[in-house]
């Protein structure tokens, strides 16, 4: 099954040169080489498709619902996304889809598919082809993920990272998934192994979140205005470096204040690779000392979305235990 969101994918230019979305129904007739990939595929669209800028929980639970709907039916499903908020929503489904054993891709394009040069083709395609993939009878890759620039990266590991050129994402802390030249190479060692438990939908956010990075010279009157935000649950800290924080009274004394009123708060750092290792430095012990949580080597987009299920789903003393504990291949 393809399921179409909206992005830059499937778009075309009017007469006055703007971009907008084509009848993604009519995508055999812009693409006939999906006829030649004997697959039997059913299309289903988001009745407006939008731009990935405007995705949120709302759009997340969408498309979760549509798995859950043709779950039984189907052997896997490409959801085609603008690239810009892709992470997110592939960390997100990642997080929600729980015992998924089925593929779920994401993929998309930085040129529309009316482009020459676009490369939408190649992308729509081999995410197809692995969707369908089966090894001994079982899907191939039971996870979600994103396929783009000829790499199968674990959606909940992924980041953009590029806006110009094709290859758009990286995944500093976790191996490739498979790699796509002549044939598409399966790294087996790095894929989630299937297993035995029936598909259940997380369905429930909390929004009143911030993420808060950190930068030489942040002010006291910025950090105690965040953590002041009228309903605030919950903070995903980027810090420097393996967890590092300044060490100044104010800085301690503002977070341990928020936890203490029932802020969650994770560090995670700024680096795109590496992890954080509260206690590594002194400016990193204190945070441990008051209670932020590690959020190991998760992405950023992992922890804020995974922190969103954490607040919407459980109660206070059980979020913590779910931002440390592995979930769908996010931390080592």
């Amino acid at each position: 099954m393809i399921i179409y969101t909206g992005g830059t994918f499937g778009m075309f230019k009017d007469s006055s040169g703007v971009l907008k979305p084509f009848d993604f129904s009519m995508i055999l007739e812009h693409l006939p080489a999906l006829k030649q990939l004997l697959l039997e595929i059913t299309v289903i669209s988001f009745e407006t498709p939008i731009d990935s800028s405007n995705m949120g929980p709302e759009q997340w639970v969408a498309i979760a619902d549509i798995v859950e709907k043709y779950y039984e039916q189907q052997d896997g499903f490409v959801v085609l996304h603008g690239t810009d908020t892709m992470a997110y929503t592939a960390s997100a489904l990642a997080f929600m889809l729980q015992g998924l054993e089925k593929p779920v891709i994401f993929t998309g394009a930085q040129l529309p598919i009316s482009e020459p040069r676009s490369d939408a083709r190649e992308n729509l395609i081999t995410a197809l082809e692995i969707a369908a993939m089966k090894n001994n009878g079982l899907p191939a890759v039971p996870e979600v993920c994103i396929y783009f620039g000829s790499q199968l990266l674990r959606g909940v590991r992924t980041r953009k990272a590029e806006s110009q050129h094709f290859d758009a994402f990286e995944s500093e802390n976790y191996p490739l998934l498979a790699e796509a030249g002549v044939k598409i190479e399966l790294n087996q060692e790095a894929i989630r192994k299937s297993g035995k438990a029936p598909l259940k939908v997380l369905r429930k956010f909390e929004s009143r979140v911030a993420i808060l990075k950190l930068f030489p010279g942040v002010s006291e009157a910025l950090i105690r205005h965040t953590i002041a935000l009228p309903g605030l649950r919950g903070i995903v800290l980027e810090t420097f470096g393996s967890g590092n924080a300044p060490s100044a009274s104010w800085f301690i004394e503002s977070l341990s204040s928020a936890i203490q009123s029932g802020i969650t708060i994770v560090n995670v750092s700024q680096c795109p690779g590496g992890m954080v290792q509260q206690g590594r430095y002194e400016t990193s012990r204190e945070l441990a000392q008051i209670g932020v949580i590690s959020g190991g080597d998760m992405t950023t987009e992992a922890a804020i979305t995974k922190l969103m299920i954490g607040l919407g789903e459980f109660g206070m003393p059980e979020v913590g235990q779910w931002m440390i504990t592995p979930v769908a291949g996010e931390l080592s």
